[in-house]
């Protein structure tokens, strides 16, 4: 249980998920092995999503094109696996020493999200068309089986720029705010905030992450219980046009 002043919040693991396989009911299986109370925050890894869905793609069957045989020849990689990149990407904003893709969603991402862990050899997982309308649609089914109000994230997990290891990032929401504004607000000592906005589904992504583990631990699902609520926003995108790191990387490759 995490503590703090004015708030305590339990993080609770959801156990004995099953291995997951296309056509699986993923809401149903977590609603028979957990019990809801309203306002619990249901965190589930993307992948596991994707795969109940059938959003993998099985690499022999991709014949890559020139680019993508271009790319994977300066970053080492099977050129199938790029031209799976190449198809959910919307914008390439680097291609090397990886590729960096902007997907149409508006997530910014290390080969676009596709994964090829976790999942039958030779297969690649690709994240969920639409996030935000996956999130939505765990919310609502969790909602029919137990007549909770349970609010959902999406993670994916992603490096950050300027420090090394990843962490779970949310790439779709559905019930909380994405972003706290605390503009307009004081802190301790009477100033106005003028530029204070905090990614809380992004925080409660990265400590779900650290419960959900990597490799073999096998638990893609997590709730967070007793975190309040907050009033914000979900515009957790830069647009294109004042997103400054966005710009530089462009300007660089062009040069």
């Amino acid at each position: 249980m995490v503590q703090q002043t004015g708030m305590s919040v339990e993080v609770i693991p959801v156990e004995g998920i099953p291995i997951i396989h296309e056509g699986d009911d993923l809401p149903r299986i977590i609603a028979g092995l957990f019990t809801f109370e309203d306002g619990d925050i249901l965190i589930i890894a993307s992948s596991v999503y994707s795969k109940s869905k059938g959003h993998t793609i099985e690499l022999d069957k991709i014949k890559p094109s020139k680019k993508a045989i271009e790319i994977a020849s300066g970053t080492g990689e099977d050129s199938r696996f790029i031209q799976v990149v190449l198809d959910q990407s919307e914008d390439i904003i680097l291609e090397y020493p990886f590729v960096l893709s902007v997907l149409p969603h508006g997530h910014i991402g290390v080969r676009a999200g596709v994964d090829n862990s976790n999942v039958e050899k030779g297969t690649a997982i690709i994240l969920p068309p639409d996030p935000m309308a996956a999130a939505e649609e765990i919310r609502d089914a969790i909602y029919r089986l137990t007549g909770k109000d349970v609010r959902t994230i999406l993670t994916d997990t992603c490096g950050r720029a300027f420090r090394r290891g990843q962490t779970g990032t949310a790439i779709g929401w559905s019930g909380l705010p994405a972003i706290s504004d605390y503009r307009g607000k004081t802190d301790l000592f009477g100033t106005v905030l003028e530029i204070t906005e905090e990614a809380v589904v992004d925080e409660i992504a990265g400590f779900a992450n650290f419960i959900m583990g990597e490799s073999d631990r096998g638990i893609p699902a997590v709730v967070f219980r007793g975190c309040g609520s907050w009033n914000g926003h979900d515009e957790i995108y830069f647009p294109e046009e004042t997103d400054i790191i966005r710009g530089l990387l462009k300007k660089l490759v062009d040069q």
